[in-house]
């Protein structure tokens, strides 16, 4: 799990760095993928970015130099012809492994609104809450058990976070997530695979494209970038295909990317149309 942006104010009018979009992104994976999943993880980012490590470096190393997805994002929105070019197919190989491992994504998104406050530990810990939810129904579908690795921040924010599925986890009166085996616990990125792939699906591709979606015309700054348009051409399609949607008990559709539209209150499903050159 990780997320993308801050849960800062968006001031009115918006300042040149007010972030508009908080993401929070969970990515499921079967541990028996995992042994082919990071080798081949690894050999990409090598592929793309052979200057992360020395060539004489062990190959194993790969994992502890990062390529983060805002500057993925940022190559293919305003670089060069060869840096977009680069950039795209980078990406393109990730999330072509994340499909055929299997993978599942679940993540949510707070598009803010201009000059409204934001309490930043009620929205981070009901993200967290609503993630948690649909891990545990996924786990109850087949058959297992899992637990979840967060990209770690501060002791300050991570504390209430967990704290806060603890408090449900462990309720006498309706324990909630039976097939998730623990809390939350927070790593840092340098030494988790999945967590490096949450970054680059959140921040390069779930960001940008939530950005152009909600946020073009409404907020005028440097996180607002036309060059988005070319990121949700060229990959709305793969996010899809990695989505886990359910319906509840209701009869109501769970999961997937859930939007909270702060400025026009328009639906989730707005993500995937409309899509340039589509």
């Amino acid at each position: 799990m990780d997320d993308a942006g801050d849960l800062g104010t968006v001031a009115n009018p918006p300042l040149h760095n007010d972030q508009p979009v908080f993401t929070l992104t969970l990515l499921i994976v079967n541990q028996n993928r995992l042994s082919a999943l990071v080798p081949e993880f690894l050999r990409i980012k090598r592929k793309f970015y052979p200057g992360l490590n020395p060539p004489a470096s062990k190959f194993l190393a790969a994992v502890l130099k990062e390529v983060k997805g805002a500057d993925v994002r940022r190559d293919i929105a305003l670089g060069s012809r060869n840096q977009s070019r680069h950039a795209t197919l980078f990406l393109s190989e990730v999330l072509e492994l994340c499909v055929r491992s299997d993978i599942k994504l679940i993540s949510k998104i707070l598009i803010k609104g201009v000059g409204q406050h934001v309490d930043h530990t009620a929205v981070y810990t009901a993200s967290c809450q609503s993630l948690f939810k649909s891990f545990d129904h996924y786990l109850s579908t087949v058959g297992d058990v899992g637990f979840c690795i967060a990209d770690s921040r501060t002791k300050g924010l991570n504390v209430p976070v967990a704290h806060s599925i603890f408090t449900q986890m462990f309720s006498s009166r309706l324990a909630q997530y039976p097939r998730i085996m623990e809390l939350p616990t927070f790593g840092h990125s340098e030494n988790h695979v999945g967590v490096q792939l949450s970054d680059l699906v959140t921040s390069a591709l779930i960001v940008p494209a939530a950005v152009h979606t909600y946020c073009t015309g409404h907020i005028a700054n440097v996180h607002v970038q036309a060059g988005y348009s070319k990121i949700r051409a060229n990959f709305t399609s793969k996010l899809m295909h990695l989505l886990y949607r359910y319906q509840d008990s209701q009869q109501v559709w769970r999961g997937g990317i859930t939007v909270s539209d702060e400025i026009l209150l328009r639906p989730s499903s707005a993500l995937f149309k409309d899509i340039p050159g589509i």
